[in-house]
């Protein structure tokens, strides 16, 4: 009997263990896409590509499996350390395919750049906010799907990105720029803000508003106006289910 209560023992330990072990971000996959490397005067800047090496990084952290986390970059071939792959339409949207063909849980997508009313900067052209939608609606579809959108005048996402399961967060209101893509600044602002919130949130819901009052704060400190104004939208399907997509308790940072 003894032996049989030691047995029992040490197998709901390890089934508690690998039941804390999974996340809920292990069937989840991630786009992260830098859509430039030049400062807002045009000099080169490493900013955008910083953020998009440090946010996947900051993701895998939170309990996205590495496999499933593809990084694109407008000059791949000179970041060999995290292998991302050219900023092209066509590449991410076939990144999107096929990560949404091999896991079965949620999607996120990552975009850090310059932006226009029109939408976000991709290397020589644009990523605009129907496009966006399309290859979301064809990819992700009904999956619970999170967007994140670092460039200014990048809430003009927001009506048409919209939909029962998606959050949008934007860097700024549709009218208005966002701020930190100087040359020697190691990220833009709004990306400063998720990556430095991140690690003390709970999920995508608590970490908006965080990064929100994180952008504000500093843009008051810095006497920048117009404010940029991040924007945040929650699907009502997607707006009970965020608590539930918590992000791995044990995480380290930098």
């Amino acid at each position: 009997m003894a032996r049989l209560l030691a047995f029992l023992a040490a197998f709901w330990l390890a089934a508690a263990s690998g039941a804390q072990a999974a996340s809920a971000f292990s069937d989840w996959s991630a786009v992260v896409v830098a859509g430039d490397w030049h400062a807002h005067d045009g000099a080169p800047s490493e900013g955008f590509d910083n953020a998009r090496r440090d946010v996947s990084a900051a993701l895998a952290r939170a309990g996205f499996q590495a496999d499933n986390i593809r990084q694109f970059s407008v000059r791949p071939e000179r970041y060999k350390d995290t292998n991302p792959q050219k900023s092209e339409l066509r590449g991410i949207y076939a990144a999107l395919s096929d990560l949404s063909a091999r896991t079965a849980g949620g999607c996120l997508f990552y975009m850090t750049s310059h932006g226009l009313p029109q939408g976000a900067q991709l290397d020589q052209g644009l990523l605009r906010p129907g496009v966006l939608a399309d290859m979301l609606d064809r990819t992700c579809g009904p999956r619970p799907t999170v967007v994140v959108i670092s460039a200014c005048f990048s809430g003009v996402f927001v009506p048409t990105l919209a939909r029962p399961n998606r959050m949008v967060v934007t860097a700024a209101r549709p009218d208005r720029t966002s701020f930190g893509c100087g040359q020697d600044i190691k990220y833009p602002y709004f990306d400063d803000c998720f990556l430095s919130a991140m690690p003390r949130a709970n999920d995508f819901g608590t970490l908006a508003g965080a990064v929100r009052e994180c952008v504000r704060r500093r843009e008051i400190a810095e006497k920048l106006s117009p404010p940029s104004e991040p924007q945040i939208w929650v699907g009502a399907q997607l707006r009970p289910m965020l608590p539930l997509y918590a992000f791995d308790s044990l995480r380290t940072t930098d």
